[in-house]
């Protein structure tokens, strides 16, 4: 009796120190003193016998203030960013680039330094977006930044020390099972709420840090692979005692007529089925087809986890039986969030949104879509897109190019005079992009518009617009790299900052866009926006377009038509461009790239390379899957 109260009141005192809710802390130490029994192995496939709930608990709670203070740190970062770009930006407004010396060089001498070597630095020499591919048909992805392998390793270092802090000094090895068996599937639902928080299109996490989706797809893809790992651990814990007690054949009974173990078998095999078709070769080659399957796989497993947390023989289910509920929560509150999106873009009183489908040279598609509202969209934002008969069910992300409000049976509403009244509801949105012809979707679209005689029109949906969080307002200086239809997410900067410019609201002084082509006739794409932008006042006095054309079919096409757009044949030396930009430097510079990946590994290590004394910013806008 006295052992049996000092191991109730060590329990206790274990419980009262960990910050969770106490009837899952007691439960857990309920089950565990039930494991005291005569037998060495059957209680430890069964139930929480021989579960240290107390330390999973601890472990969880770690993990996830881990990651709520990394969140808290990084959000108190980008505030002050926020702060010094406003700064710098009301203190410019009124200053010619040539008087913005103050801005242009760095305030902290290490910052260029962390700059080159953390903050944007490869994970090793060169390369990080350009693909690493064993053949043209098969990828194997691209690597992480520096920083982004440091947050990983720190991730998924801190997962391996939690999953074997265990009692190694336990001589039944039943009852260490049991206990790495807890610890895995504790582990595995704890990193399931990030990884789901990560995967979404409307993650509020996206806005608030101002941390690109490509970056949170990034870290869904690792978190999901740790999961996977968990679980397959949990399972092979159970396995192990679970046969040495009943065999193989009562293993496979159990699977098949207990709901508990059952769903937990169909969870694991539905993550690892999950791990597998998510390797980078199967997910360059059948993109498609794996988000589709992916889709499917992952409520599978949701399902699987619910229900083996629910019909455990635990009264009100295993402790961890929440924390599916609210993943699964969160995940049907982004399908639903993105269904209220497309329903609101794409429908009003004036009808549903139509698209108008042009095949244009280097198979290109340029659509325009008309949505019946009015809809504020910010330069640098893309947006998913859907057409009726062309693999509706799927929807891919591509860079808005250009933006036009219409009032209905007028002209577009920058020709109208500035002072009049707008009454956005009688406006509509026209947004136009550029979408390359690669396979699936994007090669029956431009199929079907190469076939029409003349432009294709049919009805689309419009998801978005997500992104748009990196404002390049309070840079006097501004360099723009563009590869092929990368030029969509450079044009709605130029517009931008050329407006602002005229009205006093940004502090650029000087673009410069730099546009890689392979043809010549590829400048089709956007003749009738870079028309406009070259008849937008003032446009002389800030804007360098330099265009290179890297197989110029006729030479004698390749000319200049003034001192502020030039043409060259061939590839451009991006250091040597990027040194002249920074010699004549208008206060603080921002270096933005949209194209290939080995575009913007040469453009980011351009960028390295001038990091002295000079302020100069790095943006990368990419879509790696």
């Amino acid at each position: 009796m006295p052992t049996t109260h000092l191991l109730r009141r060590a329990i206790a005192d274990t419980i009262s120190h960990i910050p969770t809710s106490t009837h899952l802390e007691i439960r857990g130490a309920s089950a565990a003193e039930d494991a005291k029994t005569t037998s060495t192995i059957a209680p430890y496939h069964t139930s929480l016998n021989g579960v240290n709930q107390p330390m999973n608990l601890l472990f969880k709670n770690i993990l996830w203030w881990c990651l709520g203070i990394t969140a808290m740190i990084i959000l108190l970062i980008r505030i002050s960013e926020i702060v010094w770009a406003q700064l710098r930006q009301v203190s410019t407004l009124s200053v010619s680039g040539n008087k913005q010396g103050y801005w242009r060089v760095a305030q902290w001498s290490w910052m260029p330094s962390l700059k080159k070597h953390i903050i944007y630095a490869p994970l090793w020499n060169k390369r990080h977006n350009r693909e690493m591919r064993i053949s043209s048909a098969i990828s194997i992805g691209t690597l992480p930044s520096r920083l982004h392998f440091i947050l990983l390793f720190l991730y998924l270092g801190s997962n391996f020390v939690y999953m074997f802090v265990l009692n190694w000094q336990q001589k039944n090895r039943y009852e260490f099972c049991a206990e790495l068996r807890g610890r895995s599937g504790t582990l595995s639902l704890v990193n399931m709420v990030p990884l789901i928080i990560f995967a979404g299109r409307n993650n509020p996490l996206i806005s608030l840090l101002k941390i690109s989706f490509d970056t949170y797809n990034l870290l869904h893809r690792w978190m999901g692979r740790i999961v996977v790992l968990e679980a397959l651990i949990h399972t092979i814990a159970w396995a192990i005692v679970c046969v040495a007690d009943i065999g193989w054949k009562g293993v496979g009974d159990q699977i098949v007529n207990q709901l508990f173990i059952g769903s937990g078998f169909v969870g694991t095999v539905a993550m690892i089925l999950l791990l597998l078709l998510s390797l980078s070769p199967l997910r360059h080659a059948f993109y498609e087809t794996f988000l589709n399957i992916h889709i499917v796989l992952a409520f599978v497993s949701f399902v699987a986890t619910w229900a083996h947390c629910a019909s455990s023989e635990i009264p009100g289910g295993l402790p961890q039986l929440p924390w599916i509920m609210a993943i699964m929560a969160l995940w049907f509150a982004d399908r639903f969030a993105r269904m209220l999106r497309l329903v609101y873009l794409n429908w009003s009183s004036k009808g549903f949104t139509d698209a108008v489908c042009e095949p244009l040279p280097g198979e290109v598609t340029r659509v325009t879509l008309t949505l019946p509202r009015y809809v504020d969209i910010k330069p640098g934002t893309h947006a998913y897109l859907r057409f009726k008969g062309i693999n509706a069910w799927e929807s891919h992300p591509f860079s808005i190019c250009w933006v036009q409000h219409l009032r209905d049976n007028t002209l577009p509403s920058f020709e109208k005079e500035q002072d009049e009244i707008v009454d956005k509801s009688t406006m509509s949105t026209s947004v136009s992009f550029l979408i390359g012809a690669q396979t699936g979707m994007t090669r029956k679209l431009f199929e079907r518009a190469s076939s029409s005689r003349r432009s294709l029109r049919v009805k689309a949906a419009m998801e978005g617009p997500y992104a748009g969080h990196h404002s390049l307002d309070s840079y006097g200086h501004v360099v723009l790299f563009a590869g092929s239809t990368g030029i969509t997410h450079q044009i709605s900067y130029i517009r931008h900052l050329l407006d602002g410019h005229n009205e006093g609201t940004v502090s650029t002084h000087r673009i410069t866009l730099v546009w890689i082509i392979r043809e010549y006739e590829s400048l089709e794409w956007v003749r009738p926006y870079m028309d406009t932008i070259l008849r937008i006042p003032n446009r002389k006095d800030i804007v360098r377009i330099q265009i290179f054309v890297t197989r110029p079919q006729n030479p004698r096409d390749i000319s200049s038509a003034s001192t502020t757009v030039r043409m060259y044949p061939g590839r451009p030396n991006i250091p040597l461009l990027l040194q002249k930009e920074v010699q004549e430097q208008m206060g603080a510079m921002c270096v933005t790239v949209c194209g290939p990946g080995a575009l913007a590994d040469d453009v980011r290590g351009a960028v390295r390379d001038v990091q002295d004394t000079n302020v100069v910013d790095f943006v990368e806008e990419s879509f790696t899957w």
